[in-house]
């Protein structure tokens, strides 16, 4: 484009780099930013959000952050999507501590933090098994009229099953579906994961059964959660029976539901079973 009459614009080359950033072309997005500069296309904030992404999606952390603080020595100033970028970033990379501060430092700049900002900080709070933490940020969500959503919820009843706290849990999920708030099928999943590693199969397959006579359409990962549990508590044959409705439902088992399949047969001795199962 740029040898023939045609010149790029800001918006041509911004696109560009957005698309190399998240396919992880992030050196190539860098060398069309030198372009871009050499032609003396100066960058925007929109350009530097999407660099600052690639770098997270690669795992270049400091030079994320040493971007996002050097926007300003560039004469811009970040903007709420910067933040959104650096705060998902930094909690993805279990740096969370440091993603409160600069949601601290949103508020005393006077943005407003959207649905998505809120959900990234509270989801690497729950995964960093600071549950306590995240109760305030749902309440603050409501006052500024941006109610959790069913995104929200996922974290946190994902974060109390992992806390060994099922039963919260549990009401939560009732609480939710009382505000009209409409569990997807991940939602399920997580709680029947929860069930299976504290303890309560049973209660996992009442879930289960739960979402089989209501219509769900269930996909491979509630399946392998399940094949799973069954498996960890020893009930073998009734995994694989899982396993055979699973494919008659047309729902394809992944990699991981065969790891989880091959690794309780051979644990079990039953080889005759895992030579037909590995062979056919």
């Amino acid at each position: 484009m740029t040898s023939k009459t045609v010149t790029p614009n800001i918006r041509t080359f911004t696109t560009l780099v957005d698309g190399l950033c998240k396919d992880g072309e992030v050196k190539k997005a860098r060398n069309v930013l030198a372009i871009m500069i050499k032609q003396r296309v100066e960058p925007n904030i929109v350009t530097y959000n999407s660099l600052m992404d690639g770098y997270f999606l690669v795992k270049e952390v400091n030079k994320a952050k040493q971007l996002f603080n050097t926007i300003s020595l560039r004469g811009m100033t970040p903007n709420v999507r910067s933040y959104k970028v650096m705060i998902n970033g930094l909690c993805k990379n279990k740096m969370v501590d440091e993603a409160a501060n600069l949601f601290k430092e949103m508020h005393s700049k006077n943005m407003v933090p959207d649905t998505v900002a809120y959900n990234s900080l509270i989801d690497g709070l729950c995964k960093s098994r600071r549950i306590y933490d995240v109760w305030d940020f749902i309440g603050e969500m409501h006052d500024r009229g941006q109610p959790a959503n069913i995104i929200t919820y996922n974290s946190l009843l994902d974060g109390l099953c992992k806390n060994h706290q099922v039963d919260k849990a549990i009401t939560l999920l009732t609480k939710i579906k009382n505000q009209g708030i409409r569990p997807n099928i991940y939602t399920y999943t997580i709680l029947v994961d929860g069930l299976c590693k504290n303890g309560r199969l049973r209660d996992a397959q009442e879930v289960y059964q739960d979402l089989l006579n209501k219509g769900y359409q269930l996909d491979a990962r509630i399946y392998t959660v399940m094949i799973n549990g069954l498996c960890k508590e020893g009930f073998l044959d009734e995994a694989l029976s899982l396993l055979s409705k699973m494919e008659d439902n047309k729902c394809t088992p992944d990699g991981v539901t065969y790891e989880i399949t091959i690794r309780a047969l051979f644990e079990s001795d039953r080889n005759e079973i895992l030579y037909i199962f590995i062979f056919l």
